[in-house]
């Protein structure tokens, strides 16, 4: 039996040449997401190494190039999951440079020039100032780290896709980086909220601290059985492999189920008639 460790360890590499759009910031707080996981140890199968992870940075600005509009020496700024993007595809155009077929992530990638990208789990970054997020002066950096990913992961598909209305009923698959951050975004909006996952003890976690209204063991059959067509949405947030079929089962018609974890391996395979009757045998 072969066994593969990958060790994180403390080393030295030479950032690229800054351009004149680019800015400059000493790294002060960077979020660990699983995604980091996933590419260290290369289970999506692009990991180039040497590779510095880290997608969720904020810090202080050191220096701007000298057609930078937008920044100043001092700010306070983040960048998230991707730096770099062609600019005029229609995705692009249309501010979704996170579906451009030619983005470049922010780390384990190749610049414009070349070069390799670096996360952020080091102490200096720099990106073109498109890519590159003001945080405002009241917003403590330490908790804005985890919004450039964890935050915007959930935010966007509760916001988008009309599940931020008060009174409407999203379930929450998981309470790891990216469940907290959905259950009290869809708190904050007055929605319902019940967290589903397979960890009993992970309860008075979710309800008492963060303000769930109820929890569901997904391995109890009995508490997935009598929520069946009760639930507008879920976020989806696992990132290991696990059945798909309960979930959409606890939708209502026309609900929308959301996969944000990315596992490494498919999922199940789900027949025409797991989403319109909920089993795979087509009974009512």
């Amino acid at each position: 039996m072969f066994v593969l460790y990958i060790v994180l360890k403390f080393n030295r590499f030479d950032c690229r040449e800054s351009g004149e759009k680019d800015v400059t910031f000493k790294v002060l707080y960077c979020g660990i997401c699983h995604s980091d996981l996933h590419m260290v140890k290369n289970e999506w199968g692009f990991s180039t190494y040497p590779l510095v992870p880290g997608h969720e940075i904020v810090g202080d600005v050191t220096e701007v190039g000298s057609n930078v509009q937008k920044f100043k020496v001092g700010d306070k700024v983040s960048v998230g999951c991707i730096v770099g993007a062609c600019r005029s595809c229609d995705n692009c155009t249309d501010h979704l440079e996170n579906y451009c077929p030619k983005q470049i992530l922010t780390y384990s990638a190749k610049y414009y020039d070349g070069t390799t990208t670096y996360g952020g789990y080091s102490d200096i970054m720099d990106a073109d100032e498109h890519f590159v997020l003001r945080i405002l002066d009241n917003l403590p950096l330490d908790c804005a780290a985890p919004l450039l990913c964890a935050g915007i992961t959930t935010y966007s598909p509760l916001r988008y896709f009309g599940l931020d209305k008060p009174g409407m009923h999203v379930g929450v698959v998981g309470l790891g980086g990216l469940g907290h951050v959905a259950v009290k975004f869809a708190k904050a909006m007055g929605v319902k909220v019940t967290v589903i996952s397979t960890s009993p003890n992970k309860k008075e976690e979710a309800v008492k601290h963060l303000g769930a209204d109820s929890f569901l063991v997904s391995r109890d059959q009995d508490q997935m059985k009598a929520a069946i067509g009760t639930m507008d949405g879920i976020i989806d947030t696992v990132s290991a492999q696990h059945p798909l079929l309960p979930l959409i089962g606890l939708l209502k018609s026309h609900g929308k189920l959301f996969m944000v974890g990315a596992p490494e391996k498919p999922l199940d395979r789900a027949s025409s008639f797991s989403f319109t009757h909920g089993k795979e045998d087509g009974s009512w």
